[in-house]
């Protein structure tokens, strides 16, 4: 049986069913929701399950689909946001990150926009008689904010009043920061208490990044993160059925919206409350859907202030930044099913960056390291073929002299095995030992989002985008042929071409996949090609075994 067949089998398998996976995946129309009677009441009074701890059972904020109302805007500048607040209901409805480009154009990258199709905003109010949500229109006086040199923080106040209760709502930008904070200040000059619950929430399409490749395909939707569930994605075509299963109720945790390189979350200051917090999805029909937590009430007496508080991060999933901010928000990176191997690799990948100070450097050196780790058992292996590959014409002499039968041919070559001392399947297993390895190295270059725009050199000036004149994925086809050749050939001609024709396929789907992943397989297979190339002529310049002349 021939290693290096099963192998290429193997790796070609699983990579075509990677592919399918995410062309199912990308392509799948969005689930409808079952349509569910109308009550007359307005959409404020419907309910959510009340959370343990809370003094009032709280209602779910109005959800409703469609375009939301437009209203005065207030734009701020900072060196790396670029947002809008809209009156309505006081949403962050547009944020530009001003220092990254979309995938398909040289445009900056929106992640909170106002689309057709694509609305994507965050937003936040109170569920409580005479407070705001977040379809009550404030007043905030309209203008560019922009930060000025020498300042370090920028503020937008919006104001709602409603009888003798005024909320104030504040949005504070800080330089060079992705993180916002918001607060929410409620007066109440009445004769009453006033009580509330503060929400935050996401408003989301069920749609891919834009620019996103199907080739690559990774994780988009609402994230829980509590000690109890701990990291729970939420398919957003399990909220459309309404089997969206996570932890609903807890003391801690944050939400997310994650998406490929990026990802918005709710996350509580360091002082929050401790008492139960309620966690909520819900579709909206047209492929819209919210995600968002309901915390505990606070409560105003007569003549009182209070002030609510919350961060909103809306970033990069850059690990040194993310990790800093809430426990275990670095799992929002995309590592696969391989995140146990995937992050040791990025921290190896992260500290040889330092070193070098180019990513593209860092990824050969990375894919070095790893060929010296596994280097006593990928020699195993490429002895094995070398040994088999130096029988290859008394093997052709064996399938000469039996023809088609197959069971004479078997045993005689189960013979010369045995002459020759060698384990026809002596080098399958340390290879196999290192595709886990492989596997997770390919996710840690697809979820990086520190590869993104990061230049290598000549004409690769991104190392997350596909080569954009396929040299890579050429010279990788090339080496693919070569260590065919160095690989022992099949008596079968129909396998050897099926072989020979497998570098072309896999040039084919590296034309589409990140440079960066295209680099790594591309060093592997150069590296892999010296090793065998020095073993087969050390095993083909030894002398040959007593009685391996027999046949």
């Amino acid at each position: 049986m021939d290693t290096q067949r099963i192998i290429a089998f193997i790796v070609f398998s699983f990579s075509l069913l990677l592919l399918w996976e995410a062309w199912q995946d990308y392509n799948k129309p969005p689930a409808v929701p079952e349509a569910r009677t109308q009550s007359a009441a307005p959409a404020e009074t419907a309910s959510v399950p009340s959370a343990p701890g809370m003094a009032l059972k709280p209602a779910a904020p109005d959800q409703t689909s469609g375009a939301a109302a437009q209203g005065a805007r207030a734009r701020v500048i900072t060196d790396v946001l670029d947002a809008e607040i809209d009156a309505n209901g006081g949403d962050l409805r547009n944020m530009v990150l001003t220092s990254y480009l979309r995938n398909d154009s040289t445009e900056p990258l929106n992640l909170f926009e106002e689309k057709s199709g694509r609305n994507y905003f965050a937003q936040t109010g109170f569920v409580g008689e005479g407070l705001p949500t977040h379809k009550t229109v404030f007043e905030l006086t309209p203008g560019e904010y922009r930060l000025k040199d020498g300042e370090n923080q920028i503020s937008i106040d919006l104001r709602s009043a409603s009888g003798d209760i005024e909320v104030t709502r504040t949005y504070t930008f800080r330089r060079g920061s992705y993180l916002v904070e918001v607060e929410t200040r409620i007066a109440n000059k009445g004769g009453a208490t006033v009580e509330g619950f503060p929400y935050y929430q996401f408003l989301r399409h069920g749609k891919p990044p834009e620019g996103e490749s199907w080739m690559v395909y990774t994780f988009t939707g609402p994230a829980v993160y509590t000690e109890a569930g701990k990291f729970q994605k939420i398919p957003f075509e399990d909220i459309a059925k309404g089997k969206a299963e996570y932890v609903k109720e807890a003391s801690d945790g944050w939400l997310a919206m994650v998406q490929h390189h990026f990802v918005a979350t709710w996350l509580m200051p360091d002082s929050a409350d401790s008492r139960q917090r309620e966690f909520y999805t819900r579709p909206l029909g047209n492929d819209e859907y919210t995600a968002g937590m309901i915390l505990p009430a606070v409560s105003v007496a007569p003549g009182e202030e209070k002030t609510a508080s919350m961060r909103l991060y809306a970033g990069p999933q850059e690990l040194g930044k993310i990790r800093e901010l809430a426990p275990n928000l670095d799992l929002v990176v995309d590592y696969g099913w391989l995140t146990v191997l995937a992050y040791p690799l990025f921290v190896v990948l992260n500290w040889l960056h330092g070193l070098a100070q180019n990513w593209g450097v860092a990824i050969i050196l990375l894919t070095v390291l790893i060929k010296l780790v596994f280097y006593p058992l990928s020699a195993a292996s490429y002895k094995s073929m070398a040994k088999m590959r130096k029988l290859a014409p008394r093997l052709q002499q064996l399938k000469e002299r039996y023809g088609d039968d197959r069971q004479k041919m078997h045993e005689a070559m189960m013979k010369i095995y045995q002459e020759e001392k060698i384990n026809p399947l002596g080098g399958c297993l340390p290879i196999l030992v290192q595709i886990p390895v492989f596997i997770a190295l390919y996710w840690v270059l697809l979820g990086a989002v520190e590869l993104r725009q990061a230049p290598f050199a000549l004409w690769i000036q991104d190392l997350s985008m596909p080569d954009p004149y396929y040299v890579l994925p050429i010279v990788m086809a090339i080496t693919s042929f070569i260590q065919i050749k160095l690989s022992p050939a099949s008596p079968d001609p129909v396998q050897q071409k099926v072989m020979m024709a497998m570098p072309i396929m896999f040039s084919v789907m590296f034309i589409f996949f990140p440079s960066g992943l295209v680099l790594y397989w591309l060093v592997n297979n150069v590296l892999s090609i010296l090793q065998q190339w020095r073993i087969n002529k050390v095993i083909e310049g030894a002398p040959k075994a007593t009685g391996a002349a027999k046949s």
